[in-house]
């Protein structure tokens, strides 16, 4: 059972930076073309999202973490290390942990390294970095999650841009980050862009347009079986969390804020009814934002609870699942944590 449990870590701060550039889903020409769209808002919950075609992942993750160092007043060269996670890194290769590294003018010797993970990145990528700070042996890091789809421009009407930074610092006996984790990879197809890798290389046909479930996509776009996905999220979700709260007896009851990947607002509202959490307890910045893969997490963090939870101890319970299938839960808790205003470029 992958259970996993990380002391003497904490979250020191959270930033989140969007793009300036909104875009109303009653404005989408995909949507009104295809959908009537105020049938597709009640469905997925998505009133508009942040879209930026000129940006990449790394301006809008860097643009979240020099905010957020400044407000925590760390200093540079005293961080340690560095993780990021994206599906829509800068470059195929080098990796953009390691761009990001010169870009935020962090050490040399500071450990960099990518996770290529979706929406359940931010979960996988704190295991990561919490492992790597809970000797002591490094002391301040930072997380940096987040999609910019630019390789080719996305006619998705749900997918939303954000680059977003967590700040992980060691202390001595805090209660840290209890984890479940699992992955399906038989329904690897459910999430994928079938082109540009190994096992299918980009060629003439992977630029070819084919009528995907009524919309024109070609084989290096992500496409997805909608269905499968809905059923594995409302199953997978509800019981990884009740699997953590069992294997470390945490009372749910006690929890303060339940912060789901933001999918779609029926998969969420299953998840939540399925957990009998009461919507208060269920923050979502899917309405505004639309759904920022592995930056969704944070993003509502910062984007809800900003003034809510700074100033007094707080219970989070975290869940991201999609694409690999991949799925993971956290439970963590705040005192003093840092929420920086959200950064706009």
């Amino acid at each position: 059972m992958a259970f996993l449990e990380l002391k003497n870590v904490r979250i020191a701060g959270m930033s989140a930076c969007v793009p300036k550039s909104i875009e109303y889903t009653k404005d989408n020409p995909y949507i009104s073309a295809d959908y009537d769209f105020e049938d597709f808002i009640e469905k997925t919950g998505i009133h508009s999202r942040r879209k930026d075609e000129s940006l990449v992942t790394s301006d809008m993750w860097c643009a979240a973490a020099e905010k957020l160092i400044c407000d925590l007043g760390w200093d540079k060269k005293e961080i340690d290390v560095i993780i990021s996670c994206t599906q829509g890194p800068d470059y195929i290769a080098p990796c953009t942990a390691c761009i990001s590294q010169d870009r935020l003018g962090l050490s040399k010797e500071c450990y960099a390294a990518e996770i290529p993970l979706g929406c359940s990145g931010w979960v996988y990528g704190l295991s990561y970095i919490g492992s790597l700070l809970s000797t002591g042996c490094m002391k301040k890091g930072l997380l940096l999650v987040g999609d910019a789809r630019t390789v080719l421009p996305t006619s998705d009407p749900i997918v939303g841009f954000a680059g977003t930074a967590t700040a992980i610092e060691f202390q001595e006996g805090a209660e840290g980050f209890k984890f479940h984790f699992g992955t399906d990879g038989s329904g690897y197809e459910a999430i994928i862009i079938p082109d540009g890798g190994a096992r299918n290389r980009i060629s003439a046909k992977s630029l070819q347009m084919e009528d995907i479930n009524g919309r024109q996509l070609c084989r290096l776009q992500s496409r997805m079986n909608g269905m499968d996905v809905f059923s594995f999220a409302i199953t997978t979700a509800p019981k990884s969390m009740k699997k953590l709260a069992e294997h470390f007896k945490l009372n749910l009851e006690s929890i303060d804020y339940c912060v789901l990947h933001q999918a779609n607002m029926q998969i969420d509202e299953i998840i939540r009814n399925k957990m009998k959490f009461p919507k208060e307890k269920v923050p979502m910045c899917l309405p505004d934002f639309g759904n920022t893969s592995s930056a969704s997490i944070p993003l509502t963090i910062v984007s809800q609870l900003r003034g809510k939870v700074e100033n007094k101890y707080t219970k989070f319970l975290c869940c991201g699942f999609g694409i690999g299938l991949s799925w993971g839960s956290l439970a963590f808790d705040s005192e003093g944590m840092v929420l920086s205003d959200l950064v706009e470029i």
